[in-house]
């Protein structure tokens, strides 16, 4: 009945995938969105709540209120930019830095298994058209 449905058929998968995200970031106590930005952090160190949400595709208010969460848990820290004082970089904590290789290496993990599940064309190719679906109707 549903078969052709956008909103259907997206929103199912993300179901699906939040659970997969889920299981794989809960050992670090964190959810699918606080992994993701700590990920974003720890491959940008300095970068803006701003770029975390350009690159994310989230509201600037939703990458504050998970940077917010992620400092309070000691795993990313604000600092004052030196040439705008207005400016906050964040930066990966120690605790958050000790991350880097666990959450990229269970990530990777929950990206090959699904991989695996579904056949690497078919996964590569749904992934770069919603993608492209998101993008143009942003």
């Amino acid at each position: 009945m549903f078969d052709h449905c956008l909103y259907f058929n997206s929103s199912a998968l993300a179901r699906l995938v939040e659970r997969e995200w889920s299981a794989a970031y809960a050992p670090f106590g964190l959810t699918p969105a606080q992994g993701f930005v700590l990920r974003v952090v720890l491959a940008k160190p300095g970068c803006l709540a701003s770029d975390v949400a350009q690159t994310l595709g989230i509201a600037r208010p939703t990458a504050t209120r998970l940077v917010d969460n992620l400092c309070e848990k000691d795993l990313l820290e604000r600092r004052q930019g030196e040439a705008d004082g207005r400016e906050w970089g964040l930066f990966p904590t120690a605790g958050g830095a000790a991350l880097d290789g666990p959450i990229n290496g269970a990530s990777a993990e929950v990206a090959r298994r699904l991989r695996a599940q579904v056949g690497s064309d078919l996964f590569e190719s749904t992934v770069t058209g919603m993608r492209k679906i998101r993008k143009g109707l942003a």
